[in-house]
C-alpha cells in the first residue's frame, strides 16, 4: 500500500484533478448537508470510463494500470461495496468500515464489457455501470448492447442511469432535462424492466436546476466527478469521485485516493456550480472536531496553490487568482490526518461562454 514520498505526491494529484476531463462542462461537489462532523468514516467511490481506447484520450485508462488498481483492491486493507449498500448507508447516517471503496464506470462501452467486466468478475470486486440510453439504444460510439447490459444486470452489476443522451446537462432548459430524464426511464423499463435508483451527472455536470429535476425524478442520490469522499451528512445528490483515467491513473494515485478521509463542509457558496462570478469566492464551514485548518490546502485548475482567508475558526474562503476559462474548473482542498492519510473536498465549476 501507500505511501511513497507523500508531499509531493499529494501536490501531483491535487494539481492532477483539476485538469478537465474532455470534452464537456462542469459538475461540483456541493456538501450541503449538516455533515457528520468529523469521523474518520465514508467512501472512496472511483470512476471510469473506457479501457485502452485510444480513441478517447482522458476517458480511458490503461489496463495494465486498471489490473493494478484491482491488486491493490485485493490485497490492501479495504472494504469494497456495491454503491447501493454505500448509499443507504450515507442516507441512515450508518457507520462503514475504513478505507471503504466502490467502482464505478460511465458510459456502457463495448471496451467496458470486454475488459473491464472479466477482471472485475474474475477480481470479485462488484461495481456499478452508468447507463446512457441513447447511445446504446442506437449503437453508438462503441456502447454496449442492451443484451450485453441485460446480461451484467443479471449477473448482479448494479446499473445505474447516466441521462438519456449523456450530454452536459447544467446549461440545458428544464423542459429539455425533463424530456431527457423522462426519455430515458423510458427507456429502462422497456428493456430492464426497471429503473435504476442512481445517477451520475454526465461529464460531472449539473447545476442547482438540474440537482433539484434529479431528485425529483426519484433518484435516491447522484454523483458528480469531483474529487472527494463520501460522508453522512454530504448532499446526496453532490456526491464526489475520484476520476481515473490515463492521465492520472496511475497506482501511487490511485492508493492516495483510496486512502482518504472526508473533509465534511457546510454552506458551500457559491451555491450554484454554474458560475455567474469568475473567478468565485469559494467558500465552507468545516465542523468542530476536524482539527486545525492551519494546514489546509487548496489547488485551481489551471493555477496551482490558492489562497485561503480563515474567518473565524471554522470558516474558509478560497481566493482564486484568475478567471477560469470557459468550461469546466475544479478547486480541491486537501488537510493532513493521522497516519499519513488526507482529508479530501473538491468542487466542479462549469463556466459559461461569455
Amino acid at each position: 500500500m501507500l505511501f511513497r514520498p507523500i508531499q509531493g505526491l499529494l501536490l501531483s494529484l491535487a494539481l492532477a484533478l483539476t485538469v478537465a476531463i474532455p470534452p464537456a462542462a462542469a459538475g461540483p461537489a456541493r456538501g450541503q448537508g449538516s455533515g457528520s462532523a468529523a469521523g474518520n468514516g465514508g467512501a472512496v467511490v472511483f470512476v471510469y470510463g473506457r479501457f485502452n481506447d485510444d480513441r478517447t484520450p482522458g476517458s480511458s485508462i490503461r489496463l495494465d494500470e486498471f489490473e493494478d488498481h484491482l491488486d491493490e483492491l485485493k490485497d490492501g486493507d479495504y472494504t469494497v461495496l456495491p454503491l447501493p449498500r454505500i448509499v443507504e448507508a450515507l442516507r441512515a447516517g450508518t457507520a462503514l468500515p475504513d478505507r471503504t471503496v466502490a467502482i464505478t464506470i460511465d458510459e456502457a462501452s463495448q471496451s467496458a464489457y470486454r475488459d473491464a467486466y472479466p477482471r472485475l468478475r474474475a477480481a470479485g470486486v462488484p461495481f456499478t455501470l452508468f447507463v446512457a440510453t441513447d447511445a446504446v439504444d442506437q449503437g453508438l460510439g462503441g456502447s454496449m448492447t442492451w443484451d450485453q447490459v441485460r446480461e451484467l444486470a443479471n449477473a448482479g452489476v448494479t446499473i445505474g442511469a447516466l441521462s438519456a443522451a449523456a450530454l452536459p446537462m447544467a446549461l440545458r432548459s428544464p423542459q429539455e432535462i425533463h424530456d431527457d430524464l423522462e426519455r430515458m426511464k423510458e427507456h429502462f423499463r422497456a428493456e430492464l424492466g426497471f429503473v435504476p435508483t442512481l445517477f451520475a451527472y454526465p461529464h460531472g455536470e449539473y447545476s442547482t436546476t438540474v440537482r433539484r429535476q434529479v431528485e425529483q425524478a426519484g433518484f435516491q442520490a447522484a454523483f458528480g466527478q469531483q474529487s472527494g469522499v463520501a460522508y453522512a451528512g454530504a448532499d446526496l445528490f453532490a456526491l464526489p469521485r475520484f476520476v481515473m483515467n490515463d492521465a492520472f491513473g496511475s497506482l501511487d494515485r490511485f492508493e492516495l485516493a483510496a486512502n482518504a478521509l472526508p473533509l465534511p463542509v457546510t454552506d458551500v457558496t457559491p451555491a450554484d456550480p454554474v458560475l455567474a462570478r469568475n473567478p468565485p469566492i469559494l467558500g465552507f464551514t468545516v465542523p468542530d472536531g476536524v482539527g486545525s485548518l492551519d494546514k489546509l490546502a487548496c489547488f485551481a485548475t489551471g493555477q496551482g496553490r490558492a489562497g485561503v482567508e480563515h474567518l473565524g475558526t471554522n470558516r474558509v474562503e478560497v481566493r482564486i487568482a484568475d478567471a477560469f476559462p470557459p468550461g469546466r474548473a475544479r478547486v480541491n482542498c486537501t488537510l493532513p490526518a493521522e497516519d499519513d492519510r488526507w482529508r479530501w473536498f473538491g468542487v466542479q465549476f462549469f463556466i459559461p461562454e461569455q
